[in-house]
């Protein structure tokens, strides 16, 4: 072992050679060293190999001295003391920020939950506790100047376990965050780990979700001189972190509010105020960019009329206040007892150049953990040793319940008058504060001040203004008073807490819940100070309920590197945690105590006389146990109530005896119960061997019986085989007679057959082969055509080819036959409107096809006919009533102008007996033409959509001429016409007219209509224009 491993057996004692073992076991990288039962742990800065699985088994179940001092040993103390003593336990992790807390309190529960029992409940309890660590220090650790993963709250872990040593469960209890880092970090710092993994290992998905950006500095509240640390991956704790939350129990649902909430909180950052006057001259705050105010409501459910108020009623004020939550002790009461082990890692002593009211609560309860440690292991121990009557000589300590004092007293200590001064009416401030410092506590030899109340008016030099100094167990603090009445107050104003309130994130309105306008509270809140005083009160009770164990945390040096030993650093730290003085303690005392009853009931089995009931008092009863074991007597001492042993080896003695006795009697119960399993067991073969018997002679019995039977059976069996055999071979015989004279009928009647057949054959021979060759032929034939048969398409052409020349004509005439047939087939599918459809695409055919340009186009354009739907446009519903008759096509036509060649949009409706001519947008009938006064159409060969209708001379309908018009659905109009007047069977057929050139009659005038080919001047389209009097010109683009 290098150096010594418990400072109780360094010799010789002294400040010096504490600190020499020390830094000698720290160059060989042994970081742990006991003081008796305490463990004193040097941060060693980086990674080392005995952390490893194989290092947890190698001390579990160890005696806590037998190997050389490590964390696992304190644990696996702590841990077997709670199952198999039933005493609960607490691990105290103490020292300065930096000193490695945090890292030994993780160490503690993988340990514990490593030994512990296994299963599927149980491991996934075990995760969730070692996995609670990654999602507290993302949200309550940051970078300082002293340690790159400092936890900047205090968290005290209760863990139950069952009376197996199984963990059920775990209550986590958080102290004092440093919420004024959110807000500023003093230079060297970053702010709370989550901002920087979020911005570095989110997905760009869900970073645009949160709409934010990974550039830091785009964040007035993210430092950019600390943006990133060496040795820390934001990006990978991040992913850690949301599995670590997903395995804690938290929903997807409830992980994403919780990173809206943290992106809102840097959308808040980002938020200035810019000071506005009002027309009664006072002033008012308004928000300069509302972007990012925009996109915090966005996220919150806020809306921003509503937040933007609740920030702009605070006025300039509500910009430097920095927002801070309650102090919030989460505190659980199970209904059944269960074994406890607490673990606490709280914030070490921290003196900064810039020490405000969060240090000075932090190195509070450090005063109070190093006042419990002093009562528990100086003063406790010492005092029990007077009070039970054993020879002791004092040793002198540092009692730091002077300075616990200054800060607590409920009369004049220093929190109840920053309290006094909070609630007091009038004008509050940090200097008034400070002043009645002066005036209360100047005397007082812990405390310093720049002005103190004997020479009020003489200056201490070495305080600057707006301050005092604590003389701490740990060194003298200067703290700066500004802020002191803000941050203790912790106010949070009415109007903003119910905006919050108001907002659709579940989160926000749980957070916060005094928003609730139906639960408005005008009682003034307790003040930071006080929770907090409350809270150590209560943590310091429930750490005196429990067996403490200690971890010592020393930092080796400030620069936060590797194999660097700062001897003055660390004298200092031992000093002021008061290590020599519990090695002088530890030395002079004695390692292990104990009430007489429970050591009794114990050890009772170690010695005749007091196994298994002892019938006098318990100390005559250990006296005589202890006499019994021949014990040293310079090892024991007797109190009044308990029983003193100096040195551990003879606890460890004990121990092993009382394992080899249980064992014995282990032993002596299995011998005990294997005899009663034998004779039961015995009776029972015994019992079942005579039953066995007399079921077997049953068994023989029955089976001579059988044996008997079944030979008898056999004999009869042979005998009615030989009967049966006998009748068989006689009808056998019987039938071979009958089959013989069939056979010799069946000849003679086939030879009689063939000689009658032979007269017959030669001269019907020749035809019935041909018959039967040209029967074999067409069989085949057909049966190839079914096999090769074409498909039911009719335009399907395929056939198979004729075999043979002679069925010539027979196959054209089955293809014939089979193509009318599928035609047949194909037109028996159609409904009526398609077959009216095919009709009319067929006589468009006849009549435009390789005449009309158009017509190729229309060929896959259905005839829709109504166009305009006008039964059930409501546009033109006095229209649709004007016409009696059915519409068969209404569509929008341009009406050609013979004066200039221009067209109006008209409404074209065909009926049965007449089309109709309507305005566009009144729907007023222009003109009414009955179809018997329609004489013929006449259209030219382009593929312009123009047509003219020719009037019967004479006819009412002539009046005005003829028509000339254009559409895009001419094919269709033309056809429509056509079939309507070729079924009216007292109207002449409709003449088509398809001609490049054409007269058209314009009231007593005779125009000309002539189409010829070329690109007209506004692009693509058709243009008809006027050439004279007597000729309109069409001028149709050339087709591709």
């Amino acid at each position: 072992m290098i150096g010594v491993g418990d400072m109780v057996l360094l010799e010789p004692l002294s400040e010096d050679s504490f600190l020499e073992n020390l830094r000698n076991r720290f160059d060989h990288n042994e970081i742990y060293t006991y003081i008796g039962s305490v463990v004193i742990s040097v941060n060693p800065y980086r990674s080392l190999p005995i952390f490893t699985p194989e290092k947890v088994e190698e001390y579990r179940n160890r005696n806590f001295y037998e190997l050389s001092p490590h964390i696992y040993a304190l644990a696996d103390e702590a841990y077997r003391s709670l199952r198999d003593q039933d005493k609960d336990q607490c691990i105290l992790i103490t020292g300065e920020s930096g000193a490695g807390k945090t890292e030994a309190s993780k160490l503690v529960m993988s340990y514990v939950a490593a030994v512990c029992g296994k299963g599927q409940e149980v491991n996934k309890v075990k995760e969730q506790l070692l996995q609670s660590n990654p999602v507290l220090e993302a949200f309550g650790n940051a970078k300082t100047v002293r340690n790159d993963n400092s936890s900047r709250f205090g968290k005290y872990m209760d863990i139950e376990f069952d009376f197996k040593g199984d963990p059920l469960g775990g209550v986590i209890s958080n102290y004092l965050l440093e919420k004024s880092r959110v807000v500023k970090q003093p230079r060297g710092e970053r702010n709370f780990h989550i901002f920087y993994q979020l911005l570095s290992g989110a997905s760009e998905d869900t970073l645009k979700k949160l709409k934010l950006g990974r550039d830091f500095s785009k964040y007035n509240y993210l430092s950019l001189d600390s943006a990133t640390v060496n040795g820390l991956d934001d990006a990978a704790n991040f992913r850690t972190v949301r599995n670590a939350m997903q395995i804690v129990g938290f929903m997807e649902d409830e992980v994403q509010s919780v990173l809206e909430l943290v992106a809102a909180v840097l959308k808040l950052g980002n938020i200035e105020f810019k000071p506005e006057s009002r027309c009664n001259g006072f002033d008012e705050s308004r928000v300069k960019d509302k972007n990012d105010l925009k996109e915090m409501c966005e996220l919150l459910g806020i809306e921003q009329s509503v937040l933007e108020r609740a920030f702009s009623y605070r006025t300039v004020e509500a910009k430097m206040e920095k927002v801070s939550t309650t102090l919030n002790v989460a505190q659980a009461q199970a209904k059944t007892r269960h074994k406890v082990m607490g673990v606490l890692d709280i914030y070490g002593f921290e003196i900064f150049e810039d020490n405000s009211f969060e240090q000075f609560i932090i190195n509070y309860c450090n005063e109070k953990l190093q006042q419990i440690f002093i009562e528990l292991t100086l003063r406790e121990e010492q005092e029990e040793y007077v009070r039970e009557g054993i020879e002791w000589t004092n040793i002198e300590y540092f009692n730091n319940a002077i300075i616990c004092d200054l800060i607590e007293n409920n009369q004049n200590g220093i929190l109840a008058m920053l309290d006094e001064e909070c609630l007091r009416p009038g004008t509050v401030t940090d200097d008034t504060f400070l002043d009645k410092l002066n005036t209360v506590c100047a005397e007082h030899q812990h405390f310093e001040s720049r002005l103190s109340k004997n020479s009020k008016f003489l200056t201490d030099h070495s305080l600057p203004h707006s301050c005092f100094r604590i003389q701490h167990y740990a060194g003298k603090v200067l703290y700066r008073v500004e802020g002191f009445v803000d941050k203790n107050n912790d106010l949070l104003y009415r109007d903003l807490s119910q905006a919050m309130y108001k907002a659709n994130h579940s989160l926000i309105k749980q957070l916060f819940p005094e928003g609730n306008p139906a639960k408005v509270n005008l009682k003034r809140p307790p003040t930071a100070g006080f929770q907090f005083k409350a809270s150590v009160g209560t943590l310091m009770r429930n750490l005196q309920t429990k067996n403490p164990n200690y971890i010592r945390c020393i930092k080796p040096n400030d620069k936060k590197a590797a194999h660097i030993f700062t001897e003055s650093l660390v004298r200092h730290q031992v000093r002021y945690l008061g290590l020599m003085e519990n090695v002088r303690v530890r030395r002079a005392g004695y390692a292990f105590r104990q009430p007489y009853e429970p050591c009794l009931e114990r050890y009772k089995m170690l010695c005749k006389q007091t196994w298994p009931h002892w019938r006098g008092p318990a100390r005559e009863g250990v006296e005589v146990l202890m006499a019994d074991l021949q014990v040293p007597a310079e090892e024991l001492s007797y109190g009044r109530s308990k029983i003193f042993i100096r040195n551990p080896r003879t606890l460890f003695f004990l121990e092993e005896r009382r394992r080899q006795c249980l064992q014995d009697l282990a032993t002596l119960i299995q011998k005990i119960y294997r005899g009663w399993k034998c004779r039961t067991q015995f009776l029972l073969l015994k019992k079942s061997q005579v039953v066995v018997a007399a079921w077997y002679r049953r068994f023989a019995q029955q089976k001579k019986y059988q044996k008997i039977k079944s030979a008898t059976i056999m004999v009869q069996s042979f005998t009615r085989g030989w009967k049966a055999r006998k009748l068989l071979r006689e009808l056998k015989y019987q039938k071979r007679c009958e089959e013989a004279v069939t056979t010799i009928a069946a000849f003679w009647h086939g030879t009689q057959v063939r000689r009658e057949y032979r007269k017959f054959f030669r001269a019907n021979a020749g035809r019935k082969i041909y018959d039967f060759t040209i029967q074999r032929i067409m069989q085949k034939y057909f049966l190839g055509l079914k096999k090769n048969m074409p498909s039911m398409s009719p335009i399907d052409k395929n056939w198979p080819a004729r075999p043979y020349l002679f069925l010539d004509g027979a196959h054209r005439e089955l293809r014939r036959i089979f193509h009318h047939w599928r035609c047949k087939k194909y037109r028996s599918q159609f409904t009526e409107e398609k077959k009216a459809v095919y009709e009319e695409k067929l006589e468009a055919s006849e009549i435009f096809k390789d005449k009309k340009a158009l017509y190729p186009s229309s060929v896959s354009q259905p005839f829709k006919g109504d166009y305009l739907e006008i039964s059930k446009n409501p546009k033109y519903q006095k229209l649709h009533s004007a016409v009696d008759e059915k519409v068969l096509l209404a569509d929008v036509v341009n009406k050609i102008n013979r004066a200039n060649g221009k067209g109006a949009a008209r409404i074209f409706l065909l009926t049965k007996n007449s089309f109709v001519l309507a305005d566009q947008k009144t729907g007023q009938v222009k003109a009414s033409v009955p179809l018997p006064d329609l004489t013929s159409v006449s259209v030219s060969t382009q593929s312009d959509g123009f047509f003219a209708l020719k009037l019967k001379e004479g006819s009412a309908s002539a009046a005005k001429g003829d028509f000339l018009l254009s559409s895009e659905h001419l094919i269709e109009i033309i056809t429509k016409l056509h079939r309507t007047g070729g079924t009216s069977a007292d109207r002449e057929q409709l003449n088509i007219d398809i001609s490049d050139e054409f007269l058209v009659q314009f009231k007593q005038d005779k125009v000309c209509v002539k189409f010829i080919q070329g690109g007209p001047k506004n692009g693509n389209s058709v243009s008809c224009k006027r050439k004279n009097n007597r000729l309109l010109e069409v001028s149709v683009p050339t087709t591709a």
